[in-house]
């Protein structure tokens, strides 16, 4: 499973893509907008949420925080293979 296999769907408030990813408990965003850190450069941020809220998830993010930008598409496809791991599903579009 990579980043190339779901659909980066428009948004318009910020203005950019998004994927949201079911992964059972948890739910990875993945954004590249005009807010997102590192959008200037073409890279993407990701967030972990668990029952609506955002989430820290040791590996994922770092400790005290819920969100990591600054990734490139193959770091993104390595937080979606430690994501199948953790959890042991297989992501689903939402």
């Amino acid at each position: 499973m990579k980043l190339k296999d779901f659909k980066m769907l428009e948004t318009e408030m910020p203005k950019g893509v998004q994927a949201i990813l079911n992964f059972g408990e948890y739910e990875l965003s993945i954004v590249q907008n005009e807010s997102s850190y590192g959008n200037k450069q073409g890279l993407y941020e990701i967030a972990v949420f668990k029952d609506g809220d955002q989430h820290e998830l040791p590996g994922i993010t770092a400790e005290g925080d819920t969100v990591k930008g600054f990734l490139t598409e193959e770091d993104v496809n390595m937080i979606l293979k430690k994501m199948y791991l953790f959890t042991g599903n297989t992501p689903q579009q939402i």
